[in-house]
């Protein structure tokens, strides 16, 4: 690695302690391997455990790119057409203003119907930040909660993007139909396993088990720090956790078109189509942003094309990213919610392209207000 790291260090430990961040691990990979991790302050504030690369933190919607790349694999092994209406495979008949929604508009939040907010209710209420309850267990509760979404379409599918986690749940349920196996078992049998993902877990036994694990707080000005739980019970929306050090295999495998320590996980055609801009997004700050399957697209990088995904359940927050030309990727996780961790996974790889972070929009915005305090 030819750069120094100390300034994207200055600049984590200054990010954590203006957004009241306890702790906080990265990880950037360039070509098959990490080129740099690290932990920053506390896995655990009351033993005063560090944070490390191997620490483990919730996900989030980063999952949703591994649901993603599932029904990839699915497709090509013939089982499903992303053609394919959903109510082929779920007992739900949702036919915005007269057109079916298929897999390809649930991968893409094209399917007309806007966010019915299922995961915020159900994430407040777990960690005790809400008053919010929804009592989701499992995909089938989903399905009933969503049988009166038609009520709420306000375009015809594929139009317009409205950000859906419900509908990164029913594409966990068609997984599950198809494959025949429960969408955590498909994931860690098809993804994580021949990425040597060893500790990247679904189930709370699994956590429990684990001796590097960070513990989740909100932060109350009157309270301070505030120990906190992991939502268990999302699954294909939101449900992972993982660490950055497993993250870079993650990524080595898209860098790599598919294929991870001379194992094909996906073609490359596959790896493609998850890259493609389907539908504009409502940001323009790197170009015109889009989003693909299970992933979002920045075509103007400071130059280059960037593919990543963020991911928040409040107590915890994620971020990877990674530029396919050229070979480089990041992965950000934290035990707190309060600032994007897609900025420090950001400002990491224009260091590691040799550009100025200043040069990003968002730096030069916090640096302009920071001027005028």
């Amino acid at each position: 690695m030819t750069w120094d790291p100390s300034r994207l260090e200055g600049f984590i430990l200054e990010k954590m302690s203006e957004n009241k961040i306890p702790g906080l691990s990265i990880a950037i990979v360039k070509d098959n391997e990490i080129v740099y991790s690290r932990g920053f302050g506390f896995r655990d504030i009351t033993s005063g455990m560090p944070a490390t690369p191997k620490t483990i933190y919730g996900i989030g919607s980063v999952t949703k790119s591994f649901t993603a790349l599932s029904v990839m694999q699915l497709v090509e092994e013939g089982k499903l057409s992303l053609d394919d209406p959903i109510e082929k495979y779920v007992p739900l008949r949702i036919r915005p203003l007269g057109s079916k929604i298929t897999i390809h508009h649930l991968l893409t939040h094209t399917s007309g119907i806007p966010a019915l907010a299922y995961a915020e209710a159900f994430i407040h209420g777990i960690v005790e930040r809400g008053r919010s309850w929804l009592p989701v267990a499992k995909p089938e509760d989903i399905i009933t909660f969503m049988r009166e979404a038609e009520d709420w379409v306000v375009t015809q599918p594929g139009k317009r993007f409205f950000y859906l986690n419900e509908g990164y749940v029913l594409l966990g349920y068609i997984i599950s139909k198809v494959s025949g196996m429960k969408y955590e078992d498909y994931i860690k049998k098809k993804i994580l396993e021949p990425l040597d993902m060893c500790r990247t877990y679904f189930h709370k036994q699994d956590v429990d088990r684990d001796p590097d694990v960070a513990t989740p707080y909100v932060f109350s000005e009157k309270e301070g720090h505030i120990p906190s739980r992991f939502p268990y019970g999302i699954t294909s929306d939101g449900g992972l956790l993982s660490n950055v050090v497993d993250l870079s295999k993650y990524l080595i495998m898209y860098i790599n078109r598919g294929e991870y320590n001379g194992r094909r996980v996906a073609d490359k055609k596959s790896i493609e189509l998850m890259e493609k801009p389907y539908i504009k997004v409502p940001y323009e700050i790197f170009g015109d942003e889009a989003y693909g399957y299970g992933l979002m697209i920045y075509p103007n990088f400071l130059g280059e094309k960037l593919i990543g995904h963020g991911g928040s359940v409040l107590v915890y927050t994620a971020y990877v990213g990674y530029i396919p030309e050229r070979r480089i990727g990041v992965a950000v996780l934290a035990n707190s919610s309060g600032y994007s961790l897609s900025n420090i996974g950001m400002y990491a790889l224009a260091l590691m392209l040799g550009k100025n972070p200043d040069e990003l929009p968002f730096i030069h915005r916090e640096n302009v207000l920071r001027k005028l305090e």
